[in-house]
């Protein structure tokens, strides 16, 4: 047991140097420990292998501090399990402060820092919330005053165990600490209500863990009534809400409010219920970028080069994918080289409302002078270029040097990706470009195929992410493959959501491999199996573990081979 101490006379660990790993090295044999200054150890070895000795200790050193802070926490302290694990493990810079005052002690490092705890209780604080994600600069202010052991705020501990319990990452739960602390205040049951009042609208657990870790100020009063207004009307559209977890993000705060709004303005501007439940099931994502506030930006935009609204609303429609990103900024900076080059009203109308998808995601480099200058033409003649070949606008003032041609496939290639779900500018959308082979309109036939065999959109956009090389076979292929696994095989469509690779493999391994499967089940060696163990395991391992289950399956499979060479 620790004695009482002062309170105001405990110093937080948080203002000690931190530890300098460099000073000393410990040597640890299996029977002792040997201490001895970093230039004596250099001097037993070459340069290279004392670093490797240096790093190797040091992990050593915080796992034997990380088993001593536990002890404290659970044994002496008596914090749950769960808690002084979490902590133990999750606080490095708590750990490296608190070694720092027992690193000069000539004892074995975790007796060293046993005995210090002896006499030295710490502030359970500065660890806990370091554990919860956040950073050591964040922890101080929000350190309680009068207060040092855990134990003491047994309400703070209840509201957290709730949080936990329900599924929340402990990682994430520093940031709803510092933006919903009143939180954890609430009395016994009241967090839970409201956990269970989402669920009551319909919501999925890992729907709810999402929300709340997004937008923590849904826990605040109960259920979130501007929450509620947006869940209802996209009921009313007949869109369920529980897909709404994929387009949370840590770095955007939700308005709901404002979302609501953005419905009610395409409303007004002539959208239908079912026009907008097209625009939200295909490109939902541009209610969550800056909660749907790049949509009157847009518009403005467009209004004032004099495009209607019934045409920007068919514009948005067809291309629902410049609603996001940077798709506004790159059309300005269109609109603004065309009205430089003194360009009439009604053709750059024109050409923002017929090529809108292909200027939107581009931006425009050079200014209309170097262009030009490059050119060596007047403003009239680039004018007349532009107007005959809008796309030429990017090739001629885009970042890179490229054909037309290969300017326009690129901008075909990424409107579609943008259109699945891919963000703009990303290095995910760059690396993506390299991955999917083919034009634009290729790849989104073959995406089409896909939705068309019965397949949610949503599912196919994360079946491509998964697989991207499904997308690199020619449409053909892909309904043939499907058509195998639905109308010979027996198995349902959406079981490519669970495993898409069915799909990128050839078609003679599948043949071979469910000809065989087939045989098996008829003789009741094997019951149902996944399409995924079935085709992604090596020949050798089909043959051991699945072919060899029957005394005549090595000859039938064999005899399965010859017939699909033969064919």
């Amino acid at each position: 047991m620790f004695m009482n101490v002062n309170l105001k006379s405990v110093t937080s660990i948080s203002t000690v140097e931190p530890l300098k790993y460099f000073n000393l090295v410990k040597i640890q044999c299996r029977h002792s420990c040997i201490s001895m200054p970093m230039s004596k150890a250099i001097a037993m070895s070459d340069r290279s292998s004392a670093s490797c000795m240096v790093t190797r200790l040091a992990r050593g050193v915080r796992s034997e501090a990380e088993n001593v802070l536990f002890d404290y926490l659970h044994y002496t302290r008596n914090l749950q399990f769960s808690d002084a694990e979490h902590i133990s493990k999750n606080s490095p810079t708590f750990l490296r402060t608190l070694l720092s005052k027992v690193i000069d002690s000539d004892e074995e490092i975790s007796r060293s820092l046993a005995r210090f705890l002896r006499y030295n209780p710490i502030n359970e604080f500065e660890p806990f919330f370091e554990s919860l994600g956040l950073a050591a600069s964040e922890v101080n202010p929000l350190l309680p005053r009068e207060l040092m052991f855990l134990s003491d705020d047994y309400i703070l501990l209840q509201n957290y165990h709730v949080l936990c319990n329900y599924g929340i990452p402990r990682s994430k739960i520093g940031k709803i600490y510092k933006q919903v602390r009143e939180i954890f205040g609430y009395d016994h049951g009241v967090l839970a209500a409201t956990f269970r009042g989402y669920e009551e609208l319909g919501l999925s657990k890992p729907t709810v863990i999402a929300l709340v870790t997004c937008c923590p100020t849904l826990l605040v009063g109960g259920v979130n009534g501007d929450f509620v207004r947006f869940h209802t009307m996209l009921n009313s559209l007949g869109i369920e809400t529980n897909w709404v977890k994929e387009y949370l993000s840590d770095k955007n705060t939700c308005r709901w409010n404002k979302m609501v709004g953005v419905t009610r303005f395409l409303e007004e501007m002539g959208c239908s219920r079912k026009e907008m439940r097209i625009l939200i099931d295909k490109h939902p994502r541009f209610l969550f970028e800056d909660s749907g506030n790049k949509i009157y930006i847009l518009v403005a935009l467009l209004l004032k080069i004099g495009i209607s609204a019934e045409n920007i609303l068919l514009l948005f429609l067809q291309h629902p994918q410049i609603l996001v990103g940077n798709y506004a900024k790159n059309l300005w900076g269109a609109l603004h080289f065309l009205s430089e080059i003194k360009m009439e009203t009604e053709d750059i109308a024109t050409i923002i409302s017929s090529h809108a998808h292909i200027l939107g995601c581009s931006c425009l480099k050079k200014k209309p002078r170097t262009v030009l200058s490059n050119l060596k033409v007047d403003p009239d003649k680039l004018c007349e270029i532009i107007k005959e070949d809008p796309p030429m606008l990017v090739t001629l003032a885009g970042k890179k040097k490229t054909s037309p041609k290969k300017a326009s496939n690129d901008l075909e290639k990424t409107t579609f990706l943008l259109s699945i779900g891919y963000v703009e500018n990303s290095d995910e959308l760059v690396k993506a470009l390299t991955r999917f082979r083919g034009r634009g309109d290729q790849l989104q036939e073959r995406f089409d195929c896909l939705v068309n065999a019965g397949l949610d959109f949503h599912d196919v956009c994360k079946m491509i992410k998964d697989a991207p090389q499904v997308l690199n076979q020619s449409k053909d292929v892909i309904e043939m493959k499907i058509n195998h696994l639905v109308n010979d095989l027996c198995y349902p469509v959406q079981d490519l959501v669970a495993f898409p690779r069915y799909l990128c493999y050839d078609i003679e391994r599948i043949k071979l491999r469910f000809s065989m499967y087939v045989w098996l089940r008829e003789k009741g060696v094997v019951g149902k199996m996944t399409l995924s163990t079935i085709l992604v395991s090596s020949h050798a391992r089909v043959i051991k573990y699945l072919v060899n289950l029957h005394s005549e399956g090595p000859a039938v499979w064999e005899r399965l081979k010859r017939e699909l060479s033969s064919n």
